[in-house]
């Protein structure tokens, strides 16, 4: 299983894929980040001795309380022991189930610091945690390391995964194609591009916000003012100099 929703939810969803499955207990959990809408199921998969599998990041972020994060509300208690990730990883690999490779790879700094996609190459198959969504803007957690050159060189490296019409799963929103991470691809060079020409400027987050170079993409993906800003703070922060 990859993420495992919000704790409230988690027996429900437990009861779902093994109805759909046809098995007992889940084997391996994947998190593909730290956010509690991720990791609700830890728990359950855990106590039943499940494998779960993160980036050490996400492990470490999971064993700590998060006094601060953007896009999550309040401190975020650590999770118990037997919840926390018991398998970590820290670049790209592999493990394999029955006549199935299932990839992964690290895309630092790209949502949190710690995010990972699962790639199901026989089933044309990608699942990119909240790196991208089709229907909002997933927003930067810089506070703990997540920046805009990180999410440029996140999607980059799954545009290199996919083909056109790889079924491609976000963490929110609807399921998308591998023609739309394409686009986000392009979308998200060409605001980095803007972005470095800003701060050449001398121009702030709250400029940015103001002159919105998101503006055309509105109707699709919302206001892009509270990710607007955080990109340009990410960034601020990513070249002061030593």
């Amino acid at each position: 299983m990859i993420d495992g929703g919000r704790a409230a939810n988690a027996q429900e969803l437990i009861a779902a894929v093994q109805k759909a499955t046809g098995t007992t207990r889940i084997h391996t959990l994947i998190n593909t980040h730290w956010h509690p809408d991720q990791v609700g199921a830890n728990e359950a998969v855990g106590k039943a001795g499940g494998v779960i599998l993160a980036h050490e990041k996400t492990k470490q972020m999971l064993s700590n309380t998060v006094y601060n994060a953007i896009g999550v509300t309040g401190r975020v208690p650590a999770l118990p022991a037997v919840a926390r990730p018991n398998k970590t990883v820290r670049l790209d690999g592999s493990i394999e189930f029955p006549g199935q490779q299932i990839d992964y790879g690290y895309m630092p700094a790209a949502h949190t610091d710690g995010d990972i996609y699962v790639h199901v190459p026989k089933l044309n198959l990608l699942v990119v945690g909240g790196v991208v969504s089709a229907e909002e803007w997933p927003l930067l957690d810089y506070q703990n390391g997540a920046w805009l050159g990180g999410r440029v060189r996140g999607v980059e490296h799954l545009a290199d995964l996919v083909k056109p019409d790889t079924r491609v799963i976000p963490s929110t929103g609807r399921m998308m194609t591998g023609k739309e991470i394409l686009r986000h691809r392009d979308i998200y060079q060409k605001l980095y591009s803007t972005l470095i020409g800003y701060l050449n400027k001398g121009l702030g987050p709250e400029d940015t916000v103001e002159r919105n170079p998101l503006k055309e993409y509105g109707s699709e993906f919302g206001d892009p003012s509270a990710f607007l800003y955080g990109a340009n703070r990410s960034m601020m922060i990513a070249y002061v100099p030593d």
